[in-house]
């Protein structure tokens, strides 16, 4: 179900650095559905310098080819034919048109909607504000800005016990000394 908040692409992918000298980039997945966003023929937007919009200086993008590489794949889009123009897309997103992810299972969370979070322990303390979510194995991690530090706390079922988009909140029951880390 859409719900107002939802943005009218959401994240797909992080376009980490070129490889090669065809205008490859290597990307890493930030979808759960990696096999139905980075086939040829889907259609993608690059995103803004903040990572949230498309860039209106970019039409949207068609995949050309891709294969796994890593953690991640190796992509070319439709124009990009040369290493100089796959770098000036490093750092950027890759967007799709929220319209086409695939729908959330029971307990899942769009990554977006992660974004902006206030993060609470069960009593109610705050712990700061999700900034971004990395990828990582064995559980992805929240990379949440205190009001005197920063902090990384892994968005696992054991520590993540509630969150509401909403009431914009996310409830985390920490193990002691996480926030000391």
């Amino acid at each position: 179900m859409k719900h107002a908040s939802d943005p009218p692409f959401v994240v797909v992918g992080h376009i980490n650095k070129p490889h090669g000298t065809k205008g490859d980039f290597f990307v890493w997945p930030l979808t759960d559905h990696p096999d139905s966003v980075f086939v040829p023929g889907v259609e993608l937007r690059i995103s803004d310098l903040e990572g949230r919009d498309p860039d209106e200086r970019f039409p949207p993008v068609q995949v050309h080819e891709v294969r796994p590489y890593r953690k991640g794949y190796l992509l070319r889009l439709v124009g990009i034919e040369d290493r100089d123009r796959a770098e000036f897309l490093r750092d950027r997103y890759l967007l799709r048109p929220f319209e086409e992810t695939e729908p959330l299972e029971e307990g899942e969370i769009f990554y977006h909607q992660l974004l902006g979070l206030t993060v609470v322990t069960p009593e109610g303390t705050e712990v700061g504000r999700v900034r971004e979510v990395y990828g990582l194995e064995p559980h992805d991690m929240l990379d949440v800005r205190g009001p005197e530090r920063d902090h990384l706390i892994p968005f696992s079922e054991k520590i993540v016990v509630e969150w509401s988009v909403e009431e914009g909140r996310l409830v985390v029951d920490l193990p002691p000394g996480l926030l000391d880390l």
